[in-house]
């Protein structure tokens, strides 16, 4: 069975998805669509798409589409869901899945109504580096996990509306902390549910460009007495920096994908692109080979298409991306009562179940 996706959105996290893409095989992508003509005519002509639109509507309800990939705004993952939900097509959304998790749980109830596979495309643990130490996890390497940390920071986002709390949600912490929040459930296992959080937030940069907080570190506590630790930025310089670490009794395990890369080089001159939030292309520098790769979006598009194909629903779902929301929601309680607050999971399934769930029958 040949896939035919509609990407909606041309931005962004639309080009990753076209990079992720470029080796998987069994999908084609059919239509791009974009709420600006403009924009969803040049990203069909840059990725070869033979179909473009900028009514959301025409590019979910074709025939030849049975995937539909949200690349939008987090503002617009709502409406995109419902579309493709109303024409029962299977879908994909990128984090966050919403912006609170009243929005998730609407959005995860629209998919479950339909009876269609849905994916949440949360690229951290789809990367190779986050995969391995998993494995690693399951053949007991690392033992009984007691203490996680992961950090993602950059020198600030890449377009205009993320600096719109009321648009995104939130600030830093939603921007990145959702990829932490599912790294710490991917390392613990899903049945290890968190139960409290302590979080700080602020803007100690950019003052003039948000009232959302640039800077923010959480404090998970799961089930089994394990603390996960997420910090986040938008201040900080030198490109992106991604790393984990993974702390048990019997062993522990880092991933640092972007400054723990193999290539080093030094340029007078200009490199050009060297990898997502770079501050500068010369000097010192540090390229990310294969960044799509590396980041994730390879692996989770391989097993989104795989799954649609094999009508069999994917180990990431809607109902991740609503837990990462409850997760948030409590968190941005914590940041204004400046006390642990408990974390309200409900609505979910545990990874076992989530394993066992019998295959969806479309149509």
């Amino acid at each position: 069975m040949e896939v035919g996706i509609a990407i909606l959105g041309s931005g962004f996290v639309s080009d990753f998805y076209m990079n992720g893409l470029k080796e998987v095989v069994g999908h084609k992508v059919v239509v791009n669509y974009s709420r600006s003509e403009k924009r969803a005519k040049q990203f069909a002509e840059q990725w070869n798409i033979p179909n473009w639109t900028s009514n959301m509507e025409e590019a979910v309800k074709r025939e030849d589409v049975q995937l539909v990939l949200i690349g939008l705004p987090n503002d617009v993952h709502l409406q995109a869901t419902r579309t493709a939900a109303n024409a029962k097509k299977n879908v994909v959304c990128t984090k966050p899945l919403g912006r609170n998790a009243a929005e998730a749980k609407e959005m995860l109830d629209l998919v479950k109504k339909a009876g269609v596979l849905h994916g949440y495309a949360e690229t951290e643990v789809f990367s190779p580096a986050v995969i391995r130490v998993r494995e690693l996890i399951e053949a007991g390497g690392i033992g009984n996990i007691f203490s996680l940390r992961s950090r993602e920071a950059h020198s600030g986002p890449h377009a205009p509306q993320f600096w719109d709390p009321e648009k995104t949600g939130g600030g830093a912490l939603m921007d990145m902390g959702c990829h932490m929040f599912e790294a710490f459930r991917y390392f613990l296992g899903k049945e290890n549910k968190p139960v409290e959080c302590i979080a700080w937030g602020d803007n100690l940069v950019h003052k003039e460009k948000t009232t959302a907080e640039d800077n923010a570190v959480a404090m998970i506590r799961f089930e089994s007495g394990a603390v996960g630790v997420a910090e986040v930025s938008w201040a900080a310089l030198g490109g992106m920096d991604l790393r984990n670490e993974v702390y048990g009794d019997k062993g522990s395990a880092f991933t640092d994908i972007t400054r723990g890369t193999p290539i080093r080089a030094f340029t007078t001159g200009s490199a050009g692109y060297v990898m997502e939030k770079a501050t500068t292309d010369n000097g010192w520098i540090f390229p990310v080979p294969d960044e799509a790769r590396v980041y994730g979006y390879h692996e989770e598009m391989k097993h989104f298409v795989e799954c649609i194909a094999e009508n069999k629903m994917p180990r990431e779902t809607y109902e991740d991306g609503y837990t990462v929301n409850q997760i948030m929601d409590a968190c941005y309680k914590s940041m204004k009562t400046k006390k642990w607050e408990k974390i309200e999971i409900s609505g979910t399934v545990s990874e076992k179940n989530s394993r066992e769930r019998e295959t969806i029958k479309n149509g």
